[in-house]
């Protein structure tokens, strides 16, 4: 390696490590390694401008704009009292379809968004249920940033590997006559939740009428949320559409977010709707930084070549034994995301994976499981999922009292490893031994 190639890779390393040990904004640091990357010649800030998708952090703020509107209709408060008449007012029931309700969303909506939305209007129905907070609003947070992988939109390692891959919305259904993405993790959330079911929620809580808890099932402007809701379906119609209409997805997503704040604002006070200012407001800049940069960061091993030759080392291992390569890729993968913040480890893994494929070696196999595994292997810790990192506070504020780390992993530990074996199981069997042979 040349001398550039090894500062390049410890800018990288010294980045995450920051990154990891949170004493400073994220954002902050993954921009001062592109700065010092810039700066030393791995690349010019033109490049490191073009390195960045934009499609992908145009689908992030497009949707995020549309899913704030939506948080603001009443339909999560609507559909956490129609999960309280699902499940006949058992207590541990009711945090089962929560659970999977949020999941659902999820798929189309960022996990923060979700778990923002979700979790204060689960709270009232906790108390009515003497469901204590921590577990309840834990596996909202869990079902959040587990089923977000499941489709294209709902979190940003599906983006990732559309931007590496060019994987498109039906691929992550069905994909070369063999079920992905969605079917596998539908499934494994599925058992997950019968498994955690038997395991903490059976007999928790107490029975309750729908009407005890104390929230309302009216929308309060029907109008306002019809609209919302309408043009969120008909934007992720249209990028499930998208090879047929000939656009970038990201084009789709700010489309249909200016339209529906066109809409809300040209009809103004006759909508009880937020003003667009505060929408913009409540977006996550900070995070959209943070992958503008993180984007930039990888795109600089990228550009040394550092990847290509990371793929070269592990190239023997592929082709010796490739289920058995698969299998190191995934459980190794777990453990490491569930301290490490996954959406960098993610996407050096996409990149190396494709420079993996130049030399024959089966791709798509390998990018399931490293975006499952990746994904799966976060809800261990809130050093791998910021977003858990929401659900414990607002738990936390809640019961008004700090919670141990023994008390989450005892919850997270059990989500995380059922998960991730179920989802390994369905994955070697579906995809990597059929490419095995």
């Amino acid at each position: 390696m040349s001398l550039l190639q090894w500062l390049t890779l410890v800018v990288f390393a010294a980045s995450i490590v920051a990154i990891v040990v949170n004493k400073l904004e994220a954002s902050i640091v993954a921009l001062v390694g592109v700065l010092v990357m810039v700066w030393m010649g791995t690349m010019t800030e033109v490049e490191a401008a073009l390195l960045v998708d934009w499609n992908v952090m145009a689908i992030l703020v497009g949707i995020w704009v549309i899913a704030s509107y939506f948080g603001k209709t009443g339909v999560p408060s609507w559909l956490s009292v129609q999960s309280l008449r699902l499940s006949g007012g058992r207590a541990g029931l009711l945090v089962m379809v929560l659970s999977m309700l949020t999941g659902l969303l999820s798929m189309f909506i960022d996990n923060v968004v979700c778990i923002l939305m979700m979790a204060p209007v689960a709270l009232p129905l906790a108390r009515a249920l003497s469901i204590p907070a921590t577990p309840l609003v834990l596996m909202i947070g869990f079902s959040a940033n587990f089923m977000g992988t499941a489709l294209l939109l709902g979190d940003l390692p599906p983006q990732m590997l559309h931007s590496v891959s060019g994987a498109e919305f039906f691929d992550f259904i069905w994909l070369h006559g063999l079920p992905s993405s969605f079917p596998i993790l539908m499934a494994t959330f599925a058992v997950t939740l019968a498994v955690m079911y038997a395991y903490g929620f059976r007999r928790i809580g107490k029975p309750a009428a729908s009407g005890d808890s104390g929230i309302t099932s009216e929308i309060p402007d029907p109008r306002f949320a019809f609209i919302t809701v309408g043009v969120f379906l008909l934007t992720v119609l249209a990028m499930a559409m998208r090879e047929l209409l000939g656009v970038k997805l990201g084009f789709i997503a700010i489309t249909g977010a200016i339209v529906l704040v066109l809409i809300v604002e040209l009809m103004g006070e006759r909508l009880k709707a937020p003003s667009f200012e505060s929408v913009l407001q409540e977006l996550e800049w900070r995070a959209i930084f943070f992958y503008i940069a993180l984007f930039a960061l990888v795109g600089g091993l990228e550009k040394t070549h550092i990847l290509t030759m990371m793929a070269d080392a592990m190239k023997p291992l592929f082709t010796e034994n490739y289920a058995l390569g698969a299998t190191l890729l995934y459980w190794v993968t777990v453990p490491i995301v569930g301290l490490v913040e996954h959406d960098a480890y993610i996407l050096t893994f996409l990149y190396m994976i494709r420079d993996l494929g130049s030399s024959g070696v089966p791709t798509w196999p390998l990018w399931w499981m490293v975006l499952w595994s990746g994904t799966l292997g976060s809800n261990l810790t809130i050093a791998g999922a910021p977003a858990l990192y929401v659900a414990l506070r607002i738990s936390e504020k809640e019961e008004n009292r700090k919670v141990s780390l023994r008390e989450f992993l005892s919850w997270s530990l059990p989500f995380c490893l059922v998960s991730c074996f179920i989802c390994y199981l369905l994955g070697m069997a579906i995809w990597v031994l059929p490419h095995a042979n």
